[in-house]
């Protein structure tokens, strides 16, 4: 391994530990701003997806079966189906629409 690779890896462990580090260390005092709260409370969510909603349609052979899969996702979680049940369903709907896509010329 090169040199630089160790560099590149100092780097990033500092920028993360950075950017784990200083919110402890610029805020002394409980947050007790309701907005701020709130906002902070939702960017997990925020970033989960973020993460994961582009993955979902790069991973398909086509964006309609990857759509299909989404809708199917949205249907039963409005319905409060549990995780399995939603993670099942949605990869089954996208393998029977790639597999009709198959089908049809």
């Amino acid at each position: 391994m090169s040199g630089r690779f160790f560099l590149y890896l100092a780097v990033m462990a500092g920028v993360t530990y950075l950017i784990r580090m200083l919110p402890m260390l610029l805020i002394k005092r409980q947050i007790k701003n309701v907005f701020l709260l709130s906002f902070l409370s939702y960017i997990p969510y925020t970033v989960l997806a973020v993460m994961t909603v582009p993955a979902v349609f790069y991973a398909t052979q086509s964006p309609l079966s990857a759509a299909i899969g989404v809708g199917v996702a949205i249907v039963l979680a409005l319905f409060d189906r549990s995780l399995l049940t939603v993670a099942f369903s949605a990869c089954g709907a996208v393998f029977l629409t790639e597999w009709i896509m198959t089908l049809i010329p």
